[in-house]
């Protein structure tokens, strides 16, 4: 791409989405937890445009409030006439800019930011084409619009699949729709073209075949333009980003036990020499340094796990789960916007919210911090190298010294100095030969009632 030339993004999201079955506006429907658009947005990012404009038809309101805070701006397209109807929607949001555009689809979410690159670098190589259409070839054409091109990627011709010959059906090089036009072309390119087709209606397309200039197609492969119309379609897509992710993880180190079953979130970060074990689930903010294991069947999200921490199996991180270096999340533990100091244990079947526990600390099996009383969140604070033992349940605002032992079953209600012992429990009583005179009771009473 030229350096000095500015450039606008163009992103069509007009279309009605009614294949979704869904009150939400198709574009925003997740991949990887993040929806489609601002996937589109965060690549289109990497390339700094001037401006942005996401063309919308139905949804307008949700459109631009997923689109807040990104510098996007919003241009309607009240009727459905087709994409070069809709790119021209984008006029007034263009006024006084002059560069390129790289118009792209709100449903085509793959797309990579080298590609786009690519695109603009052929727009504005010395041939200078009227615009650049990136190009595709499918195992199935299907109903994709065709290019015919020569060696050099140069088009003679581009057509909708209505509206090929069965010659022109036979070509395996498609449109994908995507397209780079120079900022002084594209609106008087599109007042040119017409709607003398199947469907009447007026197809971006047609700007390549006016006369007075030539234009070029650059090939991607398949997966990146891949788009999405129906829920079937977005599994589709999902699992396409999710195998690129995963071989992604363990080019750079990360050991997946069986990559098919792990799912991973858009901004997951790994380190290296992490082991993560079958069908462990990652959503949004997680970040997980060197060295760590996560065992089977776990689901982090909005934690950060540090180096040499083992963490799992059953185990669930919530958001603000900090997890120390070389500290232990057992089985069936859940922690939620709590700290664990270095080398803590919280072994099994506990649930740890709104808490710091220190370095070296041991939470027993079955304990629970009481957070909230049914209005508000309080915390508790467990002090480095204290035993919490089984069974306990610590009612916040709670503060558990350091070293302090709480016995098993405790309900601590107030706090524990360090290096004491807290036991709140009755004292034991034994009576011998109760049981079995209890039983004799009411062997014979059930024995009266038959």
């Amino acid at each position: 791409m030229t350096a000095n030339r500015p450039l606008a993004v163009i992103i069509l999201a007009a279309g009605q989405g009614t294949r979704m079955k869904s009150s939400l506006h198709k574009v925003l429907h997740p991949i990887a937890g993040r929806p489609m658009l601002l996937h589109l947005l965060a690549g289109t990012a990497s390339l700094a445009p001037e401006r942005q404009v996401v063309v919308v038809g139905a949804g307008r309101e949700q459109v631009e409030q997923a689109v807040a805070g990104t510098g996007a701006v919003i241009a309607v397209q009240d009727k459905q006439l087709g994409t070069g109807h809709a790119v021209a929607q984008a006029h007034d949001a263009l006024a006084g800019f002059a560069g390129d555009v790289l118009i792209l689809y709100g449903d085509v979410p793959l797309v990579q930011p080298e590609t786009m690159r690519a695109m603009l670098d052929r727009l504005n190589r010395g041939d200078e084409p009227r615009a650049v259409v990136l190009g595709f070839r499918p195992d199935d054409a299907a109903a994709y619009g065709r290019i015919i091109a020569d060696g050099q990627g140069v088009i003679d011709k581009m057509v909708e699949y209505k509206d090929a010959s069965e010659d022109e059906r036979a070509v395996t090089l498609c449109n994908s729709g995507l397209m780079a036009v120079r900022s002084t072309d594209l609106f008087v390119l599109l007042d040119q073209i017409g709607n003398d087709n199947a469907a009447g209606e007026y197809y971006l397309p047609d700007i390549v075949m006016l006369p007075g200039a030539t234009s070029a197609v650059i090939e991607t492969q398949a997966w990146e333009v891949a788009g999405v119309n129906s829920r079937i379609e977005l599994a589709g897509v999902e699992s396409l980003w999710q195998a690129r992710r995963r071989t992604e993880a363990m080019r750079d180190g990360v050991t997946l036990v069986a990559p098919d079953t792990v799912f991973f979130s858009h901004d997951t970060v790994l380190g290296r020499d992490v082991v993560v074990e079958p069908n462990v689930v990652f959503g949004p903010g997680v970040t997980v340094a060197d060295h760590v294991t996560i065992h089977a069947f776990s689901h982090l999200e909005g934690a950060s796990v540090e180096s040499g921490a083992d963490i799992g199996p059953y185990a669930r991180l919530r958001p603000g789960a900090e997890i120390g270096a070389k500290a232990r999340v057992g089985n069936f533990v859940e922690i939620k916007k709590a700290t664990l100091g270095e080398g803590a244990k919280v072994n099994h079947l506990s649930y740890i919210g709104d808490a710091s526990v220190g370095a070296g600390a041991n939470i027993g099996a079955g304990t629970i911090t009481c957070n909230y009383d049914g209005f508000f969140k309080y915390k508790t604070q467990i002090g480095a190298g204290a035993f919490i033992g089984s069974n306990s349940a610590l009612v916040a605002p709670a503060v558990i010294g350091d070293g302090a032992i709480v016995a098993a079953g405790s309900v601590v209600i107030r706090p524990v100095a360090a290096d004491a012992l807290c036991l709140v429990r009755p004292e034991q009583v034994e009576k011998p030969g109760w049981a079995a005179a209890f039983r004799d009771r009411m062997k014979a009473k059930k024995a009266a009632k038959a």
